[in-house]
Parts: structure tokens; C-alpha cells; sequence
């Protein structure tokens, strides 16, 4: 049983008759008749009274009418939802980033949900080095990342450049100079970031390299909190750039240049390489892409792989 074979048994019974119903679908009335048959023989129940020319239905046929109309409907409803879909008047979008990269998200976002205001958007909050095992096991469809994955089953694409800000609170003996030497920060006591990580990784190896003593007698669990234990006069930080623009903009944090950590950081949209991508995130990359074309200063689009 097949619907084309129930939207001919429903023509026949709607239409009260072979050959009206054979008009209806532009058919010959051998092929009707031929297509009933085939459906009685597989269901193994006569569905009409031939004795009858109007497409009188049995007791069988009367049952299967109920059905068959609900599968035919479903598949109309399937058809108009799958066309929303394609049309972005319903869907979702899931992506996992963590407190940080979840800062690149916010003014793309914006701009995507202006334009499909229907489609539900959930940003899941993620550590960083489990990112690309939730992506590859389905629990996102996107993610934002600060490295470059090494499986070759996700596929990144560049969206983002950010840096290590080195910051001191406004009435710091360091505030009102501009660019120091790291030789200067051996006597600081830092805040840091309780998390590990690729750049904190490179900061402590910078230090020792540079054999400069490194104090983190503080460590916390989210940027939130460095940001204002440091602004209320409790030590410096480093802290990525996007992090701290408001706060510097404000005057609660001041900014200063340090040559020997300077570090580039480039942040990654990471999706399954060989996975059809779904309406909503292809139209949140086609996006990314317009962004990063407007506002060319850090925002960029670059697909590594």
C-alpha cells in the first residue's frame, strides 16, 4: 500500500466512480480500476460494491477512507512544513560557545534574528576543549572555538580576530603609561582564569622564556568575575580583547600595550564536515559572511577546511 494507491482509491470513493475519478487524475479508467485492485490484492479486502456504478465503498472500504484521508493530509502538512523550513518561517538554530566566544555571537545573532525573527535560537554554554566531541556526537549542529579542531570530520571556518588585552584598574601605578615591557610585570600579582587553555598555555611559557616571575595567587572560574575583582583594584589580568572593550570604553579598566604578549586570536565556526547542514545554519553562515564583509576590521570569513 502506497499513497499514490490510496489517492486513487480516495478519488474513487470522493469522486462516486471509476471513470469520474479516471477525469479527475487524468487517467484512462482501465489504469483506476487496475491501481484499486492492486491496492484490495494487498490489503487483502474488496474496498468497493462493483454490483454498484456509483464507487459504493464496503464495510472495509468505509474504514480505510478514514486513514487513507489522515496519511494524505499528513503528507500535505509535511509538504507546507518542509516548504516553511526551506522558507525560514520555522526551524532552529543550536551552537555551543563558551562565556567568551559567545561574544562574537551576540551582534550575528542580532542581525539573524532580524531577519528570520521564526527561527528558535539556542546558544549551549560549553567548555571549550569538549566543543568538537559535541559537535561530532549531534548535540550541535554549529560551534565557536579559539583553535583550529584536528579531526578532519569538522570543517572551520575564520570569523573572528581578538587578542590578549593586558589590563589594570584606573588608579594602577601602570594606568597612565601606554606600552610597557613584560620585564615590568614580575612584581604584579595577576588574575587569572581557572580554566587551562592554548593562549594560557603561551603566556606562561612567554614568562618563563622571558625569565620574568609569573604571581597568580588568584584564579576564577568565569571573566565576569576577573573583569571586576581586577577593576576594584585586585591585581592585572590579560583577558581577551572583545572581553573588555566596554569596560576600558567606560574608563573601569585601562589598557596597556605589552610587545611580548601579543597574541592573535582567531575564533572558528566548526561544524561536521560531511553533514547536510540544516536551512537555519546555512542561512547563520551566509550571514557570518555578510557581517564579516561589512565590518572588515576584525570580522572576516576564511573556511580553513
Amino acid at each position: 500500500m502506497d499513497l499514490f494507491q490510496l489517492e486513487t482509491f480516495l478519488a474513487v470513493a470522493r469522486e462516486g466512480g471509476f471513470s469520474r475519478a479516471a477525469k479527475k487524475l487524468f487517467r484512462t479508467q482501465p489504469a483506476i480500476s487496475q491501481t484499486v485492485r492492486k491496492l484490495e490484492a494487498d490489503l487483502g479486502e474488496v474496498l468497493f460494491d462493483r454490483s454498484s456504478h456509483e464507487g459504493v465503498l464496503t464495510d472495509a472500504g468505509q474504514v480505510l477512507l478514514t486513514y487513507a484521508e489522515q496519511l494524505l493530509n499528513m503528507r500535505g502538512e509535511a509538504r507546507t512544513a518542509l516548504e516553511e523550513l526551506r522558507q525560514m518561517h520555522q526551524g532552529k538554530l543550536s551552537v555551543a560557545a563558551n562565556e567568551y566566544t559567545c561574544l562574537y555571537l551576540l551582534p550575528v545573532l542580532d542581525e539573524f534574528r532580524r531577519l528570520y525573527p521564526m527561527v528558535k535560537i539556542t546558544v549551549h554554554r560549553a567548555l571549550a576543549s569538549r566543543i568538537p566531541a559535541e559537535v561530532l556526537s549531534h548535540n550541535t549542529e554549529l560551534a565557536v572555538l579559539s583553535f583550529r579542531p584536528e579531526d578532519p570530520a569538522l570543517r572551520s571556518v575564520v570569523v573572528y580576530r581578538d587578542a590578549l588585552a593586558f589590563v589594570v584598574p584606573p588608579h594602577h601605578p601602570l594606568a597612565s603609561t601606554q606600552r610597557i615591557s613584560i620585564r615590568r610585570l614580575g612584581a604584579e600579582y595577576f588574575v587569572a582564569h581557572n580554566v587551562p587553555s592554548p593562549y594560557r598555555r603561551k603566556v606562561l611559557e612567554t614568562f618563563q622564556r622571558r625569565r620574568v616571575p609569573l604571581h597568580m595567587p588568584v584564579e576564577l572560574p568565569t571573566t565576569e568575575a576577573i573583569k571586576k575583582f581586577v577593576s576594584a583594584g585586585n591585581g592585572v589580568a590579560l583577558i581577551p580583547r572583545i572581553c573588555v572593550e566596554s569596560e576600558i570604553r567606560r574608563g573601569e579598566l585601562v589598557e596597556i600595550q605589552v610587545p611580548e604578549l601579543t597574541f592573535e586570536r582567531r575564533l572558528r565556526l566548526v561544524y561536521r564536515a560531511h553533514s547536510s547542514l540544516s536551512h537555519a545554519a546555512r542561512a547563520f553562515l551566509k550571514v557570518c559572511q555578510s557581517h564579516a564583509e561589512r565590518h572588515r576590521e576584525r570580522y572576516l570569513y576564511h573556511v580553513e577546511r
